[in-house]
């Protein structure tokens, strides 16, 4: 499984969002590759289909159902509810990817 966390330089959540993460995928007894991706500026956002910083993918799908099928992209915060996104919405996405139910 591989998990990414696309972000930009300076965003405020990209550290507590990858921690958040590892919280996750150490709860859930998972070795996961994770792999934090700057997105440097909007040329590269627009090519990565990036929703905001930060973004998490697994295994190449957002943990956002509802996200995955946004045609709106850009250089930009991402908001989740909260300011961070949900362990229950990491760990529905991981568990997705194992082809567990929700």
């Amino acid at each position: 499984m591989k998990v990414e966390v696309l972000y930009f330089e300076g965003c405020p959540n990209h550290k507590p969002a990858v921690e958040r993460v590892r919280l996750v995928l150490r709860q859930q007894g998972i070795a996961a590759e994770l792999v934090e991706i700057e997105v440097p500026d909007a040329e590269a956002a627009k090519a990565m289909g990036f929703l905001g910083s930060p973004t998490i993918r697994v295994n190449g799908l957002d943990i956002d159902p509802a996200s995955r099928t946004a045609k709106e992209v850009g250089f930009a915060c991402r908001c989740y509810s909260g300011g961070l996104p949900a362990e229950d919405l990491i760990r529905a996405a991981v568990h997705e990817a194992m082809g567990l139910s929700r």
